[in-house]
């Protein structure tokens, strides 16, 4: 038995697909195949049922799995305690990140821990907030920092900072010209909003929902970049994360609207599948991403 063929075997089990995890293993489908039946030989037994339309793992495959796991725990552990003789952090972590955390939190963190940590490999997929979180279930990814509230079972979540949400205008807007505006004042107002499956998409919902706000019509954008520039044109008025827009803010290019004594924040977390092993590498991100509000 090899350890290959127990990654190759756990990852069928989670995603409960051969071709998938083949490609989540750059594995051809074959060669997936090839390695679960020369497991199955060398266990004499079988693992799972196999059908057109589904793979079904056996009871002896479930047994197998829980087994597997652990001896894979063990053997990461093991690696990582002979580089610790060494003084030596390595391996390779795949991070998943929200746009905003993405764009204007993790280059900053990441080139801190690239200098202490080089011989750790880094992969980041950066998506907006349900995709990571799809991404983290599957297994796609060892790691991820989303905004925004989490509701699924099948993974983990520890807040690491608190985020201000703002609204802007275009700096010719007439609520740009009020020191403080009334909840009111944001009646029939052209808004300017992320997609769907975003982390600041479902806030800006939710505060137009708590303000029972009419909105007098809605432009849809992908990014944070579109949505300041579009702010910045004059199309109407958004909400997004103070950490986005500080450049344009000291420019003058967009102007904060102030409601009232309202403070709006969210929660930033990180999120990994449940039972996951962490290793050294994994530990000491999460050390460096925890250590940011502190600074």
């Amino acid at each position: 038995m090899n350890i290959d063929h127990l990654k190759i075997f756990v990852t069928v089990v989670e995603l409960r697909h051969f071709s998938r995890a083949g490609k989540l293993l750059n594995l051809s489908q074959p060669n997936v195949s090839l390695h679960i039946r020369n497991l199955e030989n060398e266990l004499e037994t079988t693992l799972f049922i196999r059908s057109p339309k589904q793979v079904k793992v056996t009871a002896a495959g479930e047994m197998f799995y829980i087994k597997a796991k652990k001896i894979l725990s063990l053997y990461e552990e093991a690696k990582q305690e002979i580089a610790d003789q060494k003084h030596i952090v390595q391996g390779a972590i795949k991070i998943g990140a929200s746009f905003t955390i993405g764009e204007y939190i993790l280059p900053r963190v990441l080139a801190e821990y690239a200098l202490e940590h080089p011989k750790v490999d880094v992969e980041v997929i950066v998506g907006n907030t349900e995709e990571i979180i799809d991404k983290t279930r599957s297994k796609e990814l060892d790691i991820s920092l989303i905004e925004g509230e989490v509701f699924d079972t099948e993974v983990e979540t520890v807040p690491f900072m608190n985020d201000e949400m703002i609204i802007i205008a275009p700096k010719n807007h007439s609520l740009s010209q009020l020191r403080i505006v009334k909840p009111d004042l944001l009646q029939d107002q052209v808004w300017i909003l992320r997609e769907k499956g975003s982390g600041t998409r479902a806030y800006s919902n939710q505060l137009i929902q708590t303000l029972q706000l009419q909105v007098d019509r809605t432009f849809v954008f992908s990014s944070s970049q579109g949505i300041k520039e579009a702010v910045s044109a004059g199309l109407g008025i958004a909400m997004i994360s103070r950490l986005t827009v500080r450049k344009e803010l000291e420019l003058g290019e967009v102007k904060e609207i102030i409601v009232g004594n309202r403070r709006f924040t969210r929660n930033l977390s990180i999120i990994k599948g449940k039972y996951d092993f962490i290793s050294r590498a994994h530990d000491l991100f999460v050390e460096k991403i925890m250590s940011i509000e502190k600074r």
